[in-house]
C-alpha cells in the first residue's frame, strides 16, 4: 500500500515492467463506479486524474491505461497502467500477457518513494 487520498487506497500493483497504480475505493459492497454516491463519483474521478498526472510526469508514458475490471475481485477498483511502446504488452492489453515480474527491494522502495511524492502521500 503506498497510502490513502481522501476516498481510495492506493495500490501499487507488484509488477516491475509497468508503473501500475489502483485505487480502491473504501466504500463497502461497491462493484460499479454507478454503485458510488455523486459526491464520491466525483471523487474518484479526481483521484484517478491526480494518479494518471503522477504516472505522467514521474514516467513520460507513450500511453497511460485506466480500467476497470472487476472480474476476478469484484470490490470497484481502478487500474491506472503507465504503457510504453518498449514494454512487453504493447500495443495490447497487459491483462493475461505474461506473468507479472516483482520488484526487488530497492526497485520497490524506489518506486515507491516517487508515487508517495507525487500523490503526496
Amino acid at each position: 500500500m503506498l497510502g490513502a487520498l481522501p476516498l481510495s487506497v492506493v495500490l501499487l500493483l507488484n509488477d516491475a515492467r509497468y508503473p501500475w497504480v489502483v485505487l480502491v475505493p473504501q466504500r463497502e459492497d461497491v462493484r460499479e463506479w454507478i454503485d458510488l454516491n455523486d459526491a464520491d463519483r466525483q471523487q474518484l474521478l479526481l483521484e484517478s486524474c491526480q494518479v494518471q498526472e503522477a504516472l505522467s510526469d514521474l514516467y513520460h508514458p507513450d500511453k497511460l491505461n485506466v480500467g476497470l475490471l472487476g472480474n476476478i475481485v469484484p470490490q470497484l477498483h481502478l487500474h491506472h497502467i503507465a504503457r510504453f511502446a518498449t514494454d512487453p504488452a504493447w500495443p495490447g492489453p497487459v491483462w493475461g500477457h505474461s506473468a507479472a515480474e516483482g520488484y526487488s527491494q530497492s526497485g520497490l522502495q524506489q518506486r515507491s518513494e516517487e508515487l508517495r511524492a507525487a500523490l503526496g502521500l
